[in-house]
């Protein structure tokens, strides 16, 4: 787990500025289960509890669901689409799983988290939204939770179950089979975990489901992990990889194969790319795009972000495109409601603010609170990596060149799981419009 000093950051400390952003809301309801990786960690399995019907499975109460049928008419949950079947089904390959648990910045820091919050979680009830394999419900039984319920609507249920058993832990974790939306759970719980955060944050995430999870089960003052989560972004240039993919053309065995450069480019960067980049491929300090404070953010405000930037180059080079990464924050709840009811304001962007984002830097009163998960270009390398939305053609950048524009991330019409992203930009008179969708 990396300490983050004593400011949240992209990787630039002090220098990051919070953009100016305000979010829209479309139409058509709340996100419904699990969000994840898709291509590379695609995600968690039907919406069927276990047939078995063991008693470290089910716990869920038939009588109290009709109960909560009648009180929450109002706000019953998104049905399950043919699009989130599939998706759920991808998330029973172990592949994705491995991916993930390999992942030692990613695993490590939920680990380390868990004993650092240890005096949260001993004694009390836990829920993990999207269990996969188990373990992070492992990791709070060993922390001394009292009972933790795993919850997951992929098959790997089954393979959590035999897990849980296989560690002496099947009186302590119960494995739940649906969605958080569809499951029953008989008691409040003081803690959710959750590892939902999917590329470029947002992307097929499952946020959704730990709001619901949230309104359905937490305790006030209750703990969520992670608590807090920073999008931001920043202008990159990147030649190698325009050269491998598209210069490439210009001469193959020395026959002039020019003439596939427009359409190398058309798929090389058409939708976004996830890969890895470093800190030098980074033009200007990062921007925020979006904070998340996980006890507040509420479900319709994910359909739609808007930000707007205004980033100066600090150096020459070409530019290819924004890079998009993110953090995510360990700490405890806060000790004052105020100091929540004004960060949901701003969040929600109800509230004005600085351009320079100097009075919006969160500064923390005790560096062992800094308990941060970084995905961005200087930090370690996570199966994240960065994602990249790239121009057709590079701008040619000069030091101290202003770069402005906004950028709106929006839930796909045609699957709320996949994003739509909408880039304006303008620079030395020039404006463009790149638009592009993460499937």
């Amino acid at each position: 787990m990396q300490s983050g000093g004593d400011f949240t950051n992209g990787f630039h400390g002090d220098h990051h500025r919070e953009l100016e952003w305000e979010e829209k809301q479309l139409g058509g309801g709340g996100l419904s289960s699990s969000f994840g990786r898709a291509k590379r960690r695609i995600s968690r399995g039907g919406p069927r509890d276990l047939s078995d019907g063991g008693a470290n499975v089910s716990r869920v109460s038939d009588q109290l669901a009709e109960q909560k049928s009648l009180e929450t008419s109002e706000s019953s949950p998104s049905p399950c689409t043919d699009f989130d079947v599939a998706y759920f089904h991808s998330y029973a390959h172990v592949g994705i799983h491995e991916e993930m648990i390999k992942d030692r910045a990613r695993t490590d820091a939920y680990r380390d988290a868990i004993m650092h919050h240890q005096s949260f979680i001993q004694g009390k009830v836990v829920v993990d939204v999207g269990c996969g394999t188990g373990i992070l419900s492992i990791f709070c039984a060993q922390a001394g939770a009292k009972r933790v319920y795993a919850v997951d609507a992929s098959d790997i249920a089954v393979q959590a179950k035999e897990v849980v058993k296989a560690n002496g832990l099947a009186d302590k974790v119960i494995v739940l089979h649906g969605r958080v939306e569809d499951v029953e759970i008989d008691e409040e719980v003081d803690v959710i975990i959750s590892e939902w955060m999917g590329y470029m944050l947002l992307y097929e995430s499952m946020l959704g489901s730990v709001i619901t999870a949230r309104d359905r089960w937490l305790k006030p003052g209750g703990l969520i992990l992670p608590s807090h989560a920073t999008l931001y972004m920043a202008p990159v240039s990147h030649s190698d990889r325009y050269s491998h993919s598209i210069d490439f053309w210009r001469n193959v065995y020395g026959i002039d194969m020019s003439a596939m450069m427009q359409l190398a480019k058309q798929c090389a960067f058409e939708e976004p790319s996830v890969e890895s980049i470093s800190g030098e491929n980074v033009l200007t300090w990062p921007g925020v795009v979006k904070r998340i404070d996980c006890q507040t953010i509420q479900i319709q405000e994910l359909d739609s972000v808007t930000a707007k930037y205004r980033f100066k180059s600090i150096m020459r080079a070409p530019m290819h495109g924004f890079a998009f990464w993110f953090d995510v924050e360990f700490n405890a709840p806060a000790s004052s409601p105020a100091k929540n009811t004004s960060e949901s304001s701003a969040a929600s962007g109800s509230s004005s603010i600085s351009p320079s984002g100097e009075g919006n830097q969160k500064k923390r009163t005790n560096r062992s609170d800094a308990l941060l998960l970084s995905t961005s270009p200087e930090a370690p390398p996570t199966h994240w990596q960065q994602t990249i939305v790239y121009f057709y053609d590079p701008i040619d950048v000069e030091q101290d060149q202003v770069i402005d524009g906004s950028v709106t991330l929006s839930q796909s019409k045609e699957n709320r799981r996949f994003m739509n992203i909408h880039l304006e930009y303008s620079s030395a008179g020039r404006s463009f419009v790149k638009e592009s969708v993460m499937r």
